[in-house]
């Protein structure tokens, strides 16, 4: 039914947007429901959206779309309304109950429209890029030019120089960095939106980049403002229960702390995904998990989480390991997984921002970050904090497409840090860290999992068994060490 109602649009010149065809095929009579929203619009649309369907007032023969409970957790993922409010910590942007993507080109061009405006508006604000014109008139002026674009190409030319092309909503340009350009050392990665502050080349064909500006997050002096809080938040990433390197002791003496001296310390305590080492991640792993059934490996977690003291407010997000799709963003933990936990465990998907006592935290596993140490000169596994910086220059947590980092194509692009945090946590790379970055607090949150055969294949080391805390407060971090 979906492909003969697309073949009919298609026959009108008129596309089908993902969300407007799931609330089009919930009807008894999806055909005769298009039809009758179509007859009912004094102009023809190019796209139909869900805005049509649902400003559409039907007669009483024909029905209104009904989205039946088995199909919106299909398509927004698991309906969990228990376990995702939490009086103390308030959810202000996650995936989980909101995903729209089928993965068709429609989508993917509203997702990166959505990154190009969003990353934009922020550039707009710069100084630097007053006055900017469109990418497509760029090479028609005889004078500096300034312009925001997202960068579809990268290359180094025989002589040297880099060139690289960018585009945004009317057209593409090409700009050239002289090699003898300071920013010519600089790693510009695909898809990442710039600002361009250049001149016209003189056979006009191309702009020569005098300066390239980034949208990064501004400079805070001083860090977090001190409040009147006297909460502590811990980070505790890359859990990994089920494999055979899980590192029991250090997470017995964890909980042994919180249980005693951490249980008037610490309120709030975040685990940012692969809380279990779960099935088939990578050729192999069955030799090396010591819990091979995916249920056991989150009820063993389960049990563990049960230590964590009543006074402390857990929240938990999956990463590339965990039981949920591959595509960032994350949706949470699906039902049967969540029924497994204490009920008030908050359970959410990867990225979230959330707000702790007047505070603005994102977490985020940090699968990007494998690309990011591949894309960008200088940045290595063993200094996982450097990459997270590269990803607030650029106020997105995963720009590169086609890398190792998957990509779900939403309506909007759930990857943008369009809010500066006070807080940016990531784990993923099994280190541990803390630094400040231009006000705001980034976090490597460790791992409970010795090193790996893989990972002793490409000699790195992790850093296991660390504990991170900020006071939110004050906003002093400390690291402890259980290992």
């Amino acid at each position: 039914m979906r492909d003969r109602i697309l073949d009919e649009l298609a026959n009108e010149g008129i596309l089908l947007e993902p969300e407007a065809a799931e609330l089009v095929l919930a009807t008894d009579d999806p055909l005769g429901f298009t039809r009758s929203v179509l007859a009912s619009m004094t102009q023809q649309p190019l796209v139909l959206t869900a805005e049509h369907i649902h400003g559409f007032r039907p007669s009483p023969s024909v029905p209104a779309p009904v989205v039946p409970e088995a199909l919106h957790e299909l398509r927004n993922g698991p309906t969990v309304p228990t376990r995702i409010t939490c009086s103390e910590i308030k959810v202000l942007k996650d995936i989980t109950g909101n995903s729209t993507c089928e993965g068709n080109i429609i989508d993917f061009a509203r997702c990166f429209n959505d990154r190009f405006k969003k990353i934009k508006r922020m550039l707009a604000r710069r100084h630097e890029l007053a006055g900017c014109v469109s990418v497509a008139k760029a090479t028609k002026f005889d004078r500096e030019v300034r312009m925001i674009g997202m960068v579809n190409e990268v290359r180094t030319t025989k002589n040297g120089h880099k060139l690289i092309e960018v585009e945004d909503e009317e057209g593409r340009c090409p700009v050239l960095i002289l090699k003898d350009n300071p920013f010519a050392q600089d790693s510009i990665v695909s898809d990442e939106v710039i600002g361009i502050v250049g001149k016209s080349a003189k056979k006009g064909d191309m702009v020569v980049l005098n300066e390239l500006i980034r949208p990064d997050v501004p400079l805070r002096g001083g860090g977090m403002q001190p409040s009147d809080s006297s909460a502590s938040i811990a980070f505790m990433s890359d859990v990994h229960v089920g494999s055979n390197t899980f590192l029991k002791t250090p997470w017995d003496n964890m909980m042994h702390w919180l249980k005693t001296e951490g249980k008037d310390e610490i309120q709030y305590l975040v685990v940012p995904g692969d809380v279990v080492d779960g099935i088939g991640i990578f050729p192999g792993q069955e030799e090396e998990l010591e819990i091979d059934d995916i249920f056991m490996q989150y009820q063993a977690l389960a049990e563990l989480l049960k230590e964590v003291p009543d006074g402390i407010k857990l929240m938990v997000q999956p990463g590339n390991h965990d039981a949920v799709r591959p595509a960032e963003p994350q949706p949470t933990f699906p039902k049967e997984l969540v029924n497994m936990f204490d009920s008030s465990i908050l359970f959410v998907g990867n990225p979230c921002y959330f707000e702790v006592e007047d505070r603005k935290i994102l977490s985020y596993h940090g699968r990007s970050l494998d690309d990011w140490v591949g894309a960008v000169q200088g940045l290595n596994y063993n200094n996982p904090l450097e990459g997270m910086k590269e990803m607030l220059k650029r106020r997105h947590l995963a720009p590169l497409y086609g890398g190792r980092t998957a990509m779900a194509p939403e309506k909007e692009d759930y990857l943008v840090i369009d809010e500066v945090p006070d807080i940016f946590v990531a784990g993923h790379v099994h280190g541990a860290g803390i630094t400040d970055y231009r006000g705001v607090k980034l976090i490597c949150a460790s791992t409970w999992q010795a090193q790996t055969p893989f990972q002793r294949m490409h000699n790195f080391n992790p850093d296991p068994g660390k504990l991170p805390i900020v006071h939110l407060g004050t906003g002093r971090a400390k690291m402890l060490d259980f290992s």
